[in-house]
Order: C-alpha cells, then structure tokens, then sequence
C-alpha cells in the first residue's frame, strides 16, 4: 500500500514541530512541511529536525515555492536549502508568471540549486495559477533538461482544470515521485471568481470517499506505491478536530481505508 504523508496543509495554523508530531500520532508515515523564507528561522530548523529525528517519520516535501514575475529566487533558494538541511525529498512549486519560458528558466535554475541534496523541485498545476493543466504543466517540464525536475498531481487540480486522467496515465513515472490525495465536492467553483477557487482549494477538500472526484481512476492512472501526501485543506475538519493529533488521526484512517478498499 502507498506511504501517506501529513501534508502541512491540513494542520495550517500549526507550526514544523506541531505538524510532525501529530503525523507520528496520527498514523501517518510521513509529513510534509509549510517553510515561509521570511519567517523560517535556523531555530526552526533545528527544532524541526529534533522532531524529525524523533518522529522516525521522512520529510517527504517542504512548501511552498510560489514564482511570481517579481519572484527573489534567493527566497525560493532558502526553501531548497530548509528541505536540503531537513532531509526533506521535494520541494513544491507553483507558478503565478504568465511567462511559461521565465517559469521553466527558474524551475531549472532550482533544480540545478537542488543538486547537493538531490531534492526533487515538483511542479503542480492549477486553475489558480498560471500553469492552469496538466497540459501546461508537461509544456514547461519539457524545456527543462534536469533529472530533478518533477510533476505533482493533486486531484481537486486535476478535476478543477479539466485535465485528463488517461493523459496522466502516460506521464512518464520518473516525473512523479510523488502525488497528492483528496477528495472534493461535484460543485466547480467558476474559474473567473478568484476567491472561489482558493476557498475551494483551502477550505472544502473532502475525505477520501466522501466527494465527488473520480479517486479510484486517479489513483490507478498514478504510478503503483508512491507516496501520497493527503491534501486535505477542509474548514470542516478544522472546526471539527482543532487538537491537530486528533484531525491527522482522522485523515489517516480515512485516506487508510479507501486504500485498502481500491488498492
């Protein structure tokens, strides 16, 4: 069965060690976390990697790389390096530049950054974005000439962007080291209203089984046991479990049992 991760947006207004130890009580087999460059300290760091080292549990990604036109690649640098001191395998970005070439030029920029630690810099899309589909996404991966470069897939993206499983199916394995998992509502927010995306995409994710997204075809489209890191961004888990250990615990039994049901 696939390793799951806590992904940092489940837990979002906790903080590194908070979210690792609620991903060892929860049950997951590994986290991911959320590095802010402005406000990450070397004391989160080392706080981090103490919770790490007594969690046993792998980093699987640090996030989030957002390029914008105006992006400080220092400042996406510094994300690379909190990963690459952590032990953390990816690093996730996105993309607001509306230049698809400027978007892969500092996507391999990062990559080449990343090559001490050998963290693979993924790239997700979103209608909330400029890289709005799979498509898009494959079109800029395809200028970069690096072993690092990589492909995330979250299922509320790929239903919100229209973008097709089967196309999925025939990505080349090697650009998914790893995906995101959740569920979500029938209902597409309209792409023109901004806030309606993001509020979808933050605030009315679902539990495995409990939406409308097509799961189980997603999932056999991805390649068999790679890590899922379950992005469940839900106001209702929030208001329902507000001691972090107790959501996490939730999510893990939730997301365990829809694979054992479809694996």
């Amino acid at each position: 069965m696939n390793p799951i991760s806590l992904a940092s947006g489940v837990v979002p207004e906790f903080g590194p060690v908070d979210t690792i130890e609620a991903a060892r009580a929860g049950g997951f087999d590994m986290v991911g976390l959320w590095v802010d460059p402005g406000e990450w300290t070397p004391a989160h760091t080392r706080d981090a990697r103490a919770a790490l080292a007594a969690s046993g549990l792998p980093l699987l990604d640090v996030e989030v790389i957002w390029l914008k036109p105006d992006s400080a690649m220092d400042d996406h640098r510094k994300v690379i390096d909190v990963g690459a001191e952590l032990g953390a395998r990816n690093v996730l970005c996105v993309s607001s530049d509306p230049d698809h070439g400027r978007t892969a030029a500092r996507l391999f920029d990062l990559c080449r950054h990343a090559e001490g630690s050998g963290i693979r810099v993924a790239l997700e899309f979103g209608i909330f974005t400029e890289v709005k589909n799979l498509q898009d996404a494959l079109g800029i991966l395809d200028r970069i000439d690096h072993p690092l470069k990589a492909l995330l897939i979250d299922p509320i993206h790929v239903d919100r962007s229209g973008s097709s499983i089967p196309e999925i199916a025939k990505v080349d394995p090697v650009l998914l080291p790893y995906a995101q998992f959740c569920d979500a509502p029938a209902e597409r927010p309209d792409p023109s209203d901004f806030g309606a995306v993001i509020r979808d995409a933050i605030d009315l994710r679902e539990q495995c089984g409990e939406g409308a997204l097509p799961l189980a075809a997603l999932y056999h489209a991805l390649p068999p046991g790679i890590p899922l890191a379950v992005e469940l961004r839900s106001e209702a888990l929030r208001d329902a479990f507000p001691h972090p250990v107790l959501r996490a615990a939730a999510v893990a039994e939730a997301t365990r049992s829809w694979l054992e049901a479809h694996a």
